[in-house]
């Protein structure tokens, strides 16, 4: 609840789970001042010299540096140069935001590179075709937490790999954090609502509410400006990463992919990507050893904030399995709960923390530890509950004014946020709407 309050008010992720773990940490040891410390720092110490939790962090900072050289290469440049003047594949309103929508839907490695290069593409046909601003920000929007969410090889897959193992530690389900995560993401309903919609809206141009009223803005922005080679240079990484995502969990799992580690498999995919970056760019000339040591180092530096949220993250976790939380309200929600309304329950509380906050890696930070223990306690679909927590948690991210992925895309667009924000909430409220639905028949 303290970390819960802290993330409303002060919106504030990193001080909310601390305070949190920090109260859990009192109640563990009786509220005694050096038992506390000694314990909170017993705590971080184990977190910090556990395999899979440095192998983690590792990968984030892996992420953030092949983001970095792949902007700084030029393949971004280079594939929006193809798909607009070379092959021409746009010729009205609806192809031009179907091809953002596309390039939303497979540029999947970081939600805000995923906004930003389907914006950047998208706005020069908004001059050409007058297409208002506001639907172009919808697309970015609609396809970027959303299908992070659903391809999970990026920091999404990381978070919550990390908090289901954490659960799951002792019992039955020991071991099979990758196989769960993997079953949830056929629950992510919100996700797949989402981008339906917004595809039958491409499709069919239904404008409802304030989407009715939008027109197109001259902006007096001048364009972003891409370096230009060869469009190779982006895709063939991120081609690399899917097909050697898999062919370490096959490794790691002795021959069975659903047996394979989740963290080491990750980790050494983006390892093997970056060395073969430098393999790649260094030999052709794309970029010399200087300019590659200085893109990873800047392109870490930026999701380093990402990997604190992690640690902080997994020592809530921790704490919430310690004090029982879950079991606790499994217990609780037995006697008061029909079975059958938990993972609605979860999606609905997951949503509203997560619209309130702006965030979906503190909702699931703070919803994966209790929502787990509640599924195993109450004899529910773990795997659907935590579909639940992750849909609720992209649900609020995705309507929220202060979430970081809704005012990159309102950006990406040359869009006004709040215009944003109204002329996308009908369409998210049918996606919610939808996915609560699909919770409760499945639970039934």
């Amino acid at each position: 609840m303290l970390a819960i309050f802290f993330a409303l008010y002060t919106k504030n992720v990193l001080l909310s789970l601390f305070s949190g773990t920090l109260l859990g940490v009192f109640i563990l040891n009786g509220f005694s001042f050096f038992a506390s410390l000694e314990a909170t720092y017993e705590l971080f110490a184990n977190l910090l010299t556990t395999p899979w939790i440095l192998k983690t962090l590792g990968f984030v900072i892996l992420v953030g540096s092949i983001i970095s050289l792949i902007e700084k290469s030029g393949g971004v440049g280079g594939f929006i140069n193809y798909a607009l003047y070379e092959k021409k594949f746009v010729k009205s309103q609806r192809s031009a935001l179907m091809l953002s929508y596309m390039i939303g839907v497979f540029v999947f490695i970081e939600t805000s590179i995923t906004a930003l290069i389907a914006g950047a593409v998208g706005k020069p046909f908004c001059a050409k075709y007058n297409i208002p601003q506001a639907k172009l920000a919808f697309v970015c929007d609609s396809t970027s937490a959303p299908i992070g969410s659903l391809v999970i090889f990026n920091g999404y897959g990381v978070l919550l790999l990390g908090l289901i193992t954490i659960q799951i530690t002792d019992g039955t389900l020991e071991g099979k954090a990758i196989n769960i995560l993997i079953d949830s993401i056929f629950y992510n309903f919100y996700a797949m609502s989402a981008l339906l919609v917004t595809f039958l809206y491409i499709l069919y141009g239904f404008d409802i509410g304030a989407m009715k009223s939008v027109l197109y803005k001259q902006s007096s922005k001048s364009s972003i400006e891409l370096k230009q080679k060869s469009m190779y240079l982006m895709l063939s990484p991120i081609f690399l990463m899917l097909v050697l995502v898999f062919v370490f969990l096959y490794i790691t799992g002795d021959g069975d992919i659903l047996k394979g580690s989740g963290s080491s498999s990750i980790f050494y995919t983006m390892l093997s990507t970056l060395l073969f970056m430098f393999v790649y760019y260094i030999p052709t000339k794309v970029m010399s050893v200087k300019e590659f040591a200085i893109g990873s180092f800047l392109g870490a530096k930026k999701l380093f904030h990402v990997s604190l949220i992690l640690i902080f993250a997994f020592s809530i976790g921790e704490i919430s399995t310690q004090l029982e939380t879950g079991n606790y309200l499994a217990a609780l929600a037995s006697e008061n709960l029909d079975v059958v309304f938990l993972a609605s329950m979860i999606f609905l509380l997951s949503s509203l923390i997560s619209f309130s906050t702006g965030t979906s890696w503190g909702t699931f930070s703070i919803m994966i530890p209790i929502a787990v223990p509640m599924a195993i306690g109450m004899d529910a679909n773990v795997a659907l509950c935590i579909g639940a927590v992750i849909s609720g948690g992209i649900f609020g991210d995705h309507c929220s004014p202060i979430s970081d992925t809704t005012i990159i895309s309102s950006m990406a667009a040359e869009c006004e946020l709040i215009e944003h924000v109204k002329t996308q909430l009908p369409y998210a409220l049918i996606s919610g709407v939808i996915a609560l639905i699909f919770f409760l028949v499945l639970s039934f």
